[in-house]
């Protein structure tokens, strides 16, 4: 083989680095909304030639080896059930997807950080009762003063949120790609009959 192909295949961007699947639990529902449960072609490549995988789509591309030419899945079912999480870790990405990527404050989106509700410095701790998202200028408005000395309010209450609902509100941000294969897996976009 000539070593020019070589080089020119792992240096030039490639297509078929494009191509993701989406991954259905055992039950034809995604692993997760947000972020989507996508794996990479060849790793669903590889799961298909395990037999973990049934698949469900494929691209048109094609990948080859000496002996096997398959065509890129571009949705996969896991043949075992992965059960869903019954808790919800307390992250900085659950907490902005508790609050929907909006300032608690404001109600505006963009750059995120957060904020003690009961600031630390009155004994407020950090936890998903006591934390909210916020926008630098609301968090340097509030900065370690209570509400009622801020004269701020909150959009809604911080509570500890069910796993459902971190995967409702995911729903409501779909990713900038939606390949058409997987529109009858998630529910974006998807038209409703009368």
């Amino acid at each position: 083989m000539n070593g020019d192909f070589r080089t020119n295949f792992v240096r030039e961007a490639s297509g078929l680095k494009h191509f993701p699947a989406l991954v259905l639990n055992a039950d034809y529902r995604p692993l997760s909304y947000y972020p989507l449960s996508l794996w990479p072609w060849q790793d669903a490549v590889k799961a298909a030639w395990l037999d973990r995988v049934d698949i469900v789509a494929e691209y048109d591309e094609v990948v080859h080896s000496p002996s096997t030419e398959i065509h890129i899945p571009s949705v996969v079912v896991l043949r075992d059930y992965v059960k869903p999480q019954k808790t919800v870790a307390f992250t900085r990405f659950n907490l902005f997807l508790r609050d929907e990527f909006r300032c608690q404050y404001c109600g505006t989106k963009g750059e995120l950080t957060f904020d003690h509700v009961i600031p630390r410095a009155s004994g407020g701790i950090t936890s998903w009762e006591n934390v909210v998202a916020a926008c630098g200028p609301c968090n340097l408005k509030k900065g370690s003063r209570s509400l009622r000395q801020t004269g701020m309010h909150l959009r809604k209450p911080p509570r500890r949120p069910e796993a459902a609902q971190l995967q409702n509100n995911g729903r409501k941000f779909p990713p900038n790609y939606l390949h058409e294969s997987w529109m009858d897996f998630l529910y974006w976009d998807a038209e409703l009959e009368a």
